[in-house]
């Protein structure tokens, strides 16, 4: 367990389905240390959560006296250690702290609040996130009056419309996940191997995916086994490695475009928030059909909104 010499002012905690990080802060946001373990929601039970937490953060407080630990993520889920209920778009990201809740506790030294997600209720347009709307709180703790298109690539994408600080809309596509099963769980598994963008050879197979998907998206079906036969049958492509990564990045180029495909509208620069190579691979996607981004951090992003969140608390005299 990492230690340090400096009592923190706060902690702040991503917890998700599958693992959780924390920060120690001091009052000028400088993260003085940092903390991860892989018990997320999906291994604990609500009683369990007071023990992993410490299990990362205990030797990070005192004997004495209540350290403020705001927590985003699954841990305010329905399954989660206490539901912190979806606030409906739209929502301005600095009010995400009048959905917070506070857990039970049983350590004196913890005082602990879990933030909500966000829900959008429209008949036919149900959606919700959690925990990417504390990246994008804190993409607002930036920009207070940003106005635009933010995407957090991952598992689940979003797509989030912002208005002067708002989110007023937002669309989650399973493409992460869509790719994990078509390549790992499908026939194509036989084929798939691991790409490499920085490859030029990948780099083209994935942005020609890209356009042709937009042309045609209801070939999707029909280019996904085109994968397969192209493995057993086209001579130009490399052997080895090399061909396990060309049908890796058209795979990839197929389901990003997709996903891309099925978008109201794109206007830019649009945001991306998140893992640094997987908002470089949509970057490279919307590059290849013009339209610009930006990135951002998602580490970063995530430190800036619980810090949102905390300020907020505290501000208000309400404590966390």
């Amino acid at each position: 367990m990492p230690t340090h010499t400096r009592r923190p002012s706060w902690i702040a905690v991503d917890w998700g389905s599958s693992n959780l990080r924390a920060w120690a802060l001091d009052n000028q946001g400088e993260v003085l240390v940092r903390g991860s373990s892989e018990r997320g929601m999906l291994s604990l039970s609500p009683g369990e959560y007071e023990h992993a937490l410490l299990e990362v953060i205990g030797d990070w407080l005192s004997g004495t006296g209540l350290v403020d630990v705001v927590i985003c993520g699954m841990a305010g889920a329905r399954q989660g250690w206490r539901e912190a209920a979806y606030l409906a778009v739209p929502t301005r990201l600095e009010d995400l702290v009048q959905g917070a809740v506070s857990p039970p506790l049983s350590d004196p030294r913890l005082r602990v609040r879990l933030l909500p997600g966000l829900c959008q209720t429209a008949p036919g347009n149900f959606d919700v996130m959690r925990g990417e709307e504390t990246q994008l709180a804190g993409l607002v703790a930036r920009e207070p009056l940003f106005s635009g298109l933010a995407c957090l690539p991952g598992t689940h994408a979003k797509w989030a419309r912002l208005e002067n600080g708002a989110v007023t809309h937002f669309t989650t596509c399973m493409t992460g996940e869509l790719y994990r099963l078509l390549a790992r769980e499908s026939v194509l598994r036989q084929s798939i191997g691991e790409d490499d963008l920085a490859d030029p050879a990948c780099r083209e197979a994935f942005c020609t995916a890209i356009h042709e998907i937009l042309s045609v998206p209801g070939r999707f079906p029909t280019w996904l086994f085109g994968l397969r036969a192209a493995d057993l049958l086209d001579a130009d492509l490399p052997t080895g490695q090399a061909r396990g990564a060309r049908l890796a990045a058209r795979l990839s180029g197929l389901t990003i475009g997709l996903e891309l495909a099925g978008l109201d509208k794109l206007d830019g620069p649009i945001t991306l928030i998140g893992n640094a190579a997987l908002s470089a691979r949509y970057a490279m996607a919307l590059e290849a059909l013009g339209h610009e981004s930006r990135r951002l951090d998602g580490e970063t992003a995530v430190l800036a909104g619980l810090e949102l969140a905390y300020r907020a608390l505290t501000n208000s005299g309400k404590s966390p």
